[in-house]
């Protein structure tokens, strides 16, 4: 699945860039911290993978 960043709303858009723009940093985003928030979205999906998992195998063969 391709993801396409022109299909991210402006105010979103803006919200992403407000949180992880740095003006301390050489590259002019904080990388820490941008880890950090894709760290914890991934994790917010894999939890949300695993239940959905979970819901499949429950259901009748």
């Amino acid at each position: 699945m391709e993801m396409n960043i022109n299909q991210i709303d402006t105010t979103t858009y803006q919200q992403i860039k407000a949180a992880i723009t740095s003006k301390d940093s050489v590259v002019g985003i904080d990388a820490v911290h941008t880890h950090i928030l894709i760290i914890n979205k991934l994790m917010q999906i894999e939890e949300q993978l695993q239940k959905m998992q979970q819901q499949l195998n429950a259901l009748p063969k």
